[in-house]
């Protein structure tokens, strides 16, 4: 008896929760706000920034040399959108894949007098400026505006390091006896890196130059900075 007035009871919780709460519920349907809410108003502000890049923050600042013996720097690529990599000429590992890589990047925007490519040696007791001057003939570079770049070695090792963050490092032990990082980085007109966002929506940061997807993407993000 007493099982049955509990039934009771609670089925008449149940009726007078749907008298009132089913008609809101169906009006909140139809007006579109079902989904609105603190969690889901985040994930849709993320969502709004796809297509945009990310700006982290000032690139570091350089001076080195080029293989025409002259001085380049930061300044040099003002107003310009330019694309950044650490490498060396002996390396018989990851570079000529970079090289491949930033070649075809050369190609898409050959000619454009706003975009530029930095490509710096982390060998330069023997990638001289003769000796880069001969690499790019090799790759058969045609840009004026695509400079390899020389100078002190323990500048580029800080620059590539504590500056960019880009992996570099003499290391007897490995084929080349240097290693580090296949990634480019992206610097717009301003002087900023920037970058797109992973499928999560976290800035990746820097771009793979080893794989055909990030040659892609950054092609495609060079063209946005160009239009900036």
């Amino acid at each position: 008896m007493f099982k049955n007035k509990s039934y009771i009871g609670i089925s008449f919780i149940i009726l007078i929760f749907g008298i009132y709460a089913i008609p809101k519920i169906i009006n909140r349907i139809q007006n579109g706000e079902i989904v609105k809410g603190d969690r889901l108003d985040k994930v849709t502000a993320v969502s709004k920034e796809d297509g945009k890049l990310v700006k982290i923050g000032p690139a570091p600042k350089f001076e080195l040399v080029n293989q025409n013996k002259e001085e380049i720097t930061n300044e040099t690529y003002k107003g310009k959108v330019y694309v950044l990599e650490f490498f060396f000429t002996t390396c018989p590992s990851i570079c000529p894949k970079m090289n491949q890589s930033m070649l075809l990047i050369e190609k898409k925007f050959f000619g454009n007098p706003n975009f530029g490519i930095a490509s710096i040696t982390i060998d330069p007791n023997h990638d001289t400026v003769q000796v880069l001057k001969d690499h790019a003939a090799l790759l058969g570079v045609k840009s004026t505006n695509w400079n390899f770049l020389t100078g002190d070695r323990e500048y580029i090792y800080n620059l590539a390091n504590k500056g960019f963050n880009l992996y570099a490092a003499a290391n007897s032990k490995v084929a080349g006896g240097f290693e580090h990082s296949g990634l480019f980085a992206l610097i717009d007109k301003e002087g900023n890196i920037r970058c797109r966002r992973d499928e999560f929506g976290n800035p990746i940061l820097y771009y793979d130059g080893l794989d055909k997807k990030g040659v892609r993407d950054i092609q495609q993000d060079i063209s946005i900075l160009l239009e900036e």
